[in-house]
């Protein structure tokens, strides 16, 4: 397992698995958010596995499966949503973390700037550089 902290609340992960469900909530977090589509991945690492094994851990579970073509707006403002939402810090995986660490910099620029928001994701291992144009345009439009 390899969690990436973007910020204290979201933090990033490739694909997990049930075995890591307890270190997660030993970890603290209270929330995690499966962005990868059941179709990338065997049923032992689908969400419907991955999510009663949270569940019963004690962990809130949600899914929003991201692809590039889903990658929009409404699921953007839905994931910050799911992230804000929550009585603790979050955990976001897909098959590498880009996906989750990308829908967070989307949604974030409009806050953080798009400086801070490559910043942050690149602390974490993340180099999305090639969306700061896109990143800008969001700022701009929202600032």
């Amino acid at each position: 397992m390899d969690i990436r902290p973007i910020t204290p609340r979201y933090a990033v992960s490739p694909q997990i698995s049930v075995e890591d469900i307890t270190a997660i909530a030993a970890a603290g977090f209270t929330r995690i958010i499966c962005n990868r589509p059941d179709a990338e991945v065997p049923p032992s690492h689908q969400a419907a596995a991955i999510g009663e094994a949270a569940r019963a851990a004690g962990l809130e579970f949600e899914v929003l499966e991201l692809t590039h073509q889903t990658m929009t707006p409404e699921n953007v403002a839905l994931q910050g949503t799911l992230a804000e939402s929550a009585s603790g810090p979050v955990l976001a995986y897909c098959a590498s973390g880009t996906r989750c660490s990308v829908v967070w910099a989307l949604g974030q620029c409009g806050v953080l700037g798009a400086d801070d928001v490559l910043n942050k994701t690149a602390a974490a291992g993340y180099q999305l550089e090639a969306l700061r144009p896109r990143l800008e345009e969001i700022a701009q439009a929202r600032g």
